[in-house]
């Protein structure tokens, strides 16, 4: 019986090591910018991978999205935050924000160029296979995946939550080589029905393979708690879409990458 007992104590042990979720914090660079992500990783799990890279939303890197990463962990991916300001450079209020993302908003290619810096860093990781990548972004981080298939990255597929979709070059489209997911907020204020319109026009033309889901009463930054609760002020959280859309997410990645 002890003996019996004993193995079961070490496959416990075995359950808790499979469920081991590496972190670190991960110095690269885009040029002559130096820029600061988060890795997360099952440190028991394959030795190949998909990968997964997270862009955040105009607040830069902060710990929901390390959590968001530890997340993708525990389903098997290895999740890499990017970082676009640059290393330190991690804005405290809203003003603050809105002038370092209006700077990439208005320079797509820098904002393709930081997002091309986070995948081939994601890329160097031994575990990650470099068929099986894809991108997740919030708010200005959606746009930010978007505008990295736009630019032509071998990745099998983004997805965008609650992200800006306007495009200055919408012919970019075109160069689209993977799958796009936009999860979307039914009554965003942000992202206006002219402005939705035009991309789905942008990605009929460019006859990309892509899906969008639209979650009614749903304002922006929907998966967001420290959103509040006050949809009039034009975000908001809302546990509904929240879960809906990350278990979309799921089923997407399991399109693009099998189980």
């Amino acid at each position: 019986m002890r003996g019996v007992l004993m193995l079961i104590g070490l496959g416990g042990l075995c359950v808790m090591a499979r469920a081991e979720i590496a972190t670190q914090a991960v110095e690269y660079r885009d040029g002559e910018t130096a820029l600061e992500g988060y890795l997360a990783w099952d440190d028991a799990g394959p030795a190949k991978r998909p990968g997964v890279i997270v862009a955040p939303d105009w607040m830069g890197p902060s710990e929901f999205y390390q959590q968001k990463a530890q997340a993708l962990a525990k389903l098997g991916y290895v999740a890499f935050v990017a970082d676009i300001y640059g290393k330190g450079i991690r804005p405290k209020e809203r003003a603050e924000a809105g002038a370092q993302a209006g700077k990439y908003k208005k320079d797509r290619p820098l904002m393709r160029g930081r997002m091309r810096a986070a995948l081939a860093k994601l890329l160097e990781r031994e575990h990650v296979d470099p068929q099986r990548v894809a991108a997740i972004g919030f708010c200005f981080g959606g746009t930010c995946v978007l505008e990295l298939a736009r630019g032509g990255a071998e990745v099998a597929g983004v997805a965008s939550f609650h992200g800006g979709l306007d495009s200055p070059t919408p012919e970019d489209a075109k160069n689209i080589k993977g799958k796009v997911l936009v999860l979307h907020g039914a009554d965003d204020p942000n992202v206006p029905p002219e402005q939705v319109a035009a991309f789905q026009q942008e990605m009929r033309e460019a006859k990309v393979d892509w899906h969008m889901v639209s979650y009614g009463g749903a304002v922006h930054s929907f998966t967001k708690p420290a959103a509040g609760n006050d949809p009039s002020k034009g975000a908001a959280y809302d546990e509904k879409a929240d879960k809906r859309s990350w278990q979309t997410m799921r089923d997407f990645f399991g399109e693009l990458f099998g189980k």
